[in-house]
């Protein structure tokens, strides 16, 4: 039966072995989605769509279509279970250039982008807790960058305990935020009933579910691992669709417990909305649990990105589409070493500089254009490669990735319409990558033909 290419010349004298259970992928799952967002966006989304009823509504419908496009990876992700995920599949479904824009973007700015910002995150939160001076916090958003970055140098297996530690400590956090919110005497102002009457349209809307997409996004990265994943026709569709369920439960029963402390304008009012529940209920200490909460959490969603990201740029080299030294096995470590430290270096450049400011704002805008592709490969190669075994097929198909599809158009399209420098600007990146494909593909050719 015809397989993907998988690169076997000079640079695969060592593989990624499959050290990762169940649980592993999972946690990975659950501790990359769940990172500052349920704790920041709720206001955003409240100035959006000031009413109840709509912003418990926006997210369920952004937590089942992250649970769709999640059940398109599972299925991808069990037929192709090799590192590089997302990079594998739009090299299989479109041409080895769609995967290696993807990885571009990854590297410049989704991942790398991403990581900084919340190592950025990190810092603020840090100097809450510990008052120091402000070369020192600026410091120690590129350290805490690097303290990871070491560790999944080093090792899978400690990068992976690092993220089951922080995952189960982030899960109960926002349990005891929630449950504690729950429990508060339920507050007696008229802001739910008021702001359900204020009007808005579909610009509202397509802010408010890109913020909540934000508070999602993440659900994609275990593919990443899928060369590292034991039986992975099993346990890569499991982590996805259980992982994304139980964040989408954890985001609505948050909401609800904010709403209960909270007025939908008073959440509206503030960017902090889980440290003002928890000062409501707690006093002065509620500020400082929730720094803690957010400070875990925070940690555990740059390591997933520091464990995972660097897979795609491995699975590339591997491919000859970038530096071959990014595609070697460290030969103690077993891991993809370079590339973890060629995306580590640049997300803590990226934190020291500022930079990452001007890139991260059309992050969102670049993914779903990857996203909605990635889906829609699921019905492309159904049809171009029938043959492939796929131990998981994906639910609802062909109607649920066509649904993502057209979501993922409305999302692009939407935000073009209404914030078009970013757009231009992740247009622009993506292009950039275009040129860059031929020069490596042509640098590539002698190499490939002696390895054949």
């Amino acid at each position: 039966m015809p397989r993907p290419f998988v690169y076997a010349g000079p640079m695969a004298t060592l593989n990624l072995t499959r050290r990762l259970g169940l649980w592993d992928a999972k946690a990975i799952v659950i501790g990359t989605i769940i990172g500052s967002g349920i704790f920041i966006v709720p206001g955003e989304i409240a100035r959006a769509l000031p009413s109840a009823e709509w912003i418990l509504a926006i997210w369920v419908v952004a937590g089942l279509l992250s649970l769709c496009g999640a059940l398109a990876f599972a299925e991808l992700g069990a037929m192709l279970p090799h590192s590089g995920g997302q990079y594998v599949y739009l090299r299989e479904a479109y041409s080895p250039l769609w995967g290696f824009l993807f990885s571009w973007g990854l590297l410049l700015v989704i991942r790398s982008g991403g990581t900084a910002t919340l190592a950025v995150g990190f810092s603020i939160y840090l100097s809450h807790l510990v008052p120091m001076p402000q070369v020192l916090e600026r410091l120690s958003a590129p350290a805490i960058i690097l303290a990871l970055m070491i560790l999944n140098y080093r090792t899978l297996i400690g990068g992976a305990v690092m993220q089951n530690i922080t995952t189960l400590l982030k899960v109960a956090g926002l349990l005891f935020v929630a449950g504690t919110a729950l429990f508060h005497q339920a507050r007696s102002a008229p802001g739910v009933a008021e702001a359900s009457v204020v009007e808005f349209g579909a610009s509202e809307v397509g802010i408010a579910l890109l913020a909540c997409l934000w508070a999602y996004n993440g659900w994609f990265q275990a593919g990443f691992v899928g060369g590292e994943i034991r039986n992975p026709g099993r346990n890569l569709p499991i982590s996805l669709g259980i992982g994304v369920g139980i964040v989408m439960l954890l985001y609505l029963l948050a909401n609800v417990a904010y709403m209960q402390v909270l007025s939908v304008e008073e959440i509206a009012g503030t960017e902090r909305v889980a440290a003002v529940v928890l000062e409501r209920v707690f006093g002065l200490a509620g500020g400082t649990m929730i720094s803690l909460i957010i400070l875990v959490s925070i940690t555990g969603a740059m390591n997933a990105g520091i464990l995972t990201g660097p897979r795609v740029y491995f699975a590339q080299a591997r491919d000859s589409l970038f530096f071959r030294i990014f595609g070697d096995v460290h030969q103690r470590f077993h891991t993809p070493a370079y590339a973890v430290l060629l995306q580590g270096a640049w997300a803590a450049l990226l934190s020291l500089s500022g930079a990452y400011t001007g890139l991260f704002s059309f992050v969102m805008f670049v993914a779903w254009i990857f996203y909605g592709m990635t889906v829609l490969g699921v019905i492309i190669l159904r049809k171009k490669r029938p043959e492939w075994e796929r131990p998981y097929r994906m639910w609802g198909y062909p109607v649920t990735p066509l649904l993502f599809g057209l979501a993922s158009l409305w999302l692009v399209v939407n935000t073009m319409l209404y914030r078009p420098l970013p757009s231009l600007a992740g247009l622009a990146l993506i292009a950039s990558g275009w040129p860059l494909f031929h020069l490596w593909r042509r640098h590539a050719r002698p190499s490939q033909a002696r390895a054949a």
